[in-house]
């Protein structure tokens, strides 16, 4: 699990980066990236699923997943190895995205990373109990009691925040947990507590 700290530490910090970089663009060019985000139903918009999941709308929307994407990313890559968590969040970006197009209110417009860290609250949260392995179903345990919380916004009781996007991120990262479990060796044991190959 070591050699996969320094990659995972790359990834996340990379990632955030980005990120602020994209939102610094944005402001200078005066909101010319939040035509990115997506609007519901529109054919054309389905083009955009992907890039509303790196764009946000101010400095104060990217301060609030900042943190919790930086540590719940880094801990999923750190347990799944940089490859793999690359395919769980390409299908929680896809999950969220296609989520809010068919579902978000009719004029809206829907961008940032707070899909992807439903989704990776989700992953953490199911994967050891899925894959049977004791060292992931605490950790999923520990993120549920630092990240509990945030279930409420996956609910539809404000209107200023894209509950679709947090709730289909959510469900995308339970999904990305079964699509790309590793297969369990046999019973719950200690043994299932080392490193993944």
């Amino acid at each position: 699990m070591t050699s996969r700290a320094k990659p995972a530490i790359c990834l996340m910090l990379g990632w955030v980066a980005l990120l602020w970089l994209l939102e610094g663009v944005d402001v200078v060019t005066g909101g010319s990236l939040d035509t990115f985000g997506i609007q519901p139903r529109e054919p054309a918009e389905l083009l955009d699923v992907v890039p509303a999941a790196f764009l946000h709308f101010g400095f104060g929307h990217l301060v609030a997943n900042t943190v919790p994407l930086l540590l719940l990313g880094f801990v999923a890559a750190l347990r799944s190895g940089v490859r793999r968590l690359l395919a769980v969040v390409l299908l929680i970006i896809l999950a969220s995205g296609l989520g809010v197009w068919f579902t978000a209110a009719p004029d809206s417009n829907t961008a940032g990373a707070s899909g992807v860290v439903f989704g990776l609250f989700g992953y953490l949260l199911v994967r050891g109990f899925i894959e049977r392995k004791l060292l992931d179903i605490g950790i999923g345990l520990v993120v549920g009691v630092l990240y509990g919380s945030i279930l409420w916004g996956a609910l539809p009781t404000d209107s200023g925040i894209s509950w679709q996007g947090h709730l289909f991120g959510l469900i995308g990262g339970v999904l990305a947990a079964f699509a790309f479990r590793e297969r369990p060796r046999g019973a719950l044991t200690g043994a299932d507590v080392g490193p993944l190959t």
